[in-house]
């Protein structure tokens, strides 16, 4: 990496390209988590004895609780990705806010919407 402060106008597109195709997943697996979460249907139960049924219920409202959890983080995540595509917009994608290092490629392509080079997240 040398003395580089930035990435070119090509690097900056390949990292849009990842970007973008995770946004577009992400995005596919909210939907899934909403419509899991907005499912009301009572999966059959009304003939089963009342405390196998309380247990289902129950299981039911867990379930629906994990899941909006779940699209809670999917949906931060979503935002994290949308802000690194404003940061390749701005020509600071890659640049770590704590130590105005380049961010590794490495971990770019694996944690697109990173921040921290791995070196100020171990610090923290």
């Amino acid at each position: 990496m040398g003395n580089k402060t930035a990435y070119s106008e090509n690097e900056l597109k390949e990292f849009e390209k990842i970007i973008i195709g995770k946004i577009k997943s992400a995005q596919e697996d909210l939907a899934i988590l909403r419509a899991a979460t907005s499912n009301d249907s009572d999966n059959g139960t009304e003939d089963t004895s009342a405390s196998f049924k309380a247990f289902e219920e129950g299981s039911s409202t867990l379930s629906k609780e994990e899941n909006v959890k779940l699209a809670e983080r999917q949906a931060k995540f979503i935002r994290s990705l949308h802000n690194a595509l404003i940061r390749i917009e701005n020509k600071t994608y890659g640049i770590c806010r704590d130590t105005g290092k380049l961010i590794s490629k490495e971990r770019l392509r694996l944690v697109p919407h990173a921040t921290l080079s791995i070196e100020a997240k171990n610090a923290q």
